[in-house]
């Protein structure tokens, strides 16, 4: 008696794939819903209308590379002279030099800053 032996078939392990993805997916689905939507009654500030006028306290790095301090021109030197150790701020144009802004930030470092803040606008989007 000769045996018809059938090729034995392979199971597919995609499958298990498949499904290891799609629990990972409604897992996340799930997880992502769970976190507190914002009160509905909240109101966001507005600062559309403010003038975007710098800090009064802080220097202004020009797009040109150039600083000023409360209008003025100022070199780093001439705005640390007298001054005490304590923490600077900075407003950078947008357009400018990024590596000026490190030159300036180091300068102020070397001279006496104990830190130096770069303040930025930030968007709520």
């Amino acid at each position: 008696m000769i045996r018809n032996l059938r090729p034995r078939r392979k199971r597919d392990s995609t499958i298990a794939l498949i499904n290891v993805v799609f629990l990972m997916l409604i897992f996340f689905l799930i997880t992502g819903t769970i976190a507190p939507p914002l009160d509905p009654d909240l109101q966001l500030v507005d600062t559309s209308e403010l003038d975007g006028s710098e800090p009064p306290d802080a220097l202004v790095l020009h797009k040109n590379g150039l600083l000023s301090f409360r209008g003025q021109p100022m070199t780093p030197e001439a705005y640390m002279t007298g001054r005490d150790p304590a923490p600077v701020r900075i407003v950078p144009d947008r357009e400018a030099p990024g590596h000026r802004l490190i030159e300036v930030t180091g300068t102020l470092r070397r001279l006496g800053a104990t830190s130096v803040f770069v303040v930025t606008e930030k968007a709520l989007e």
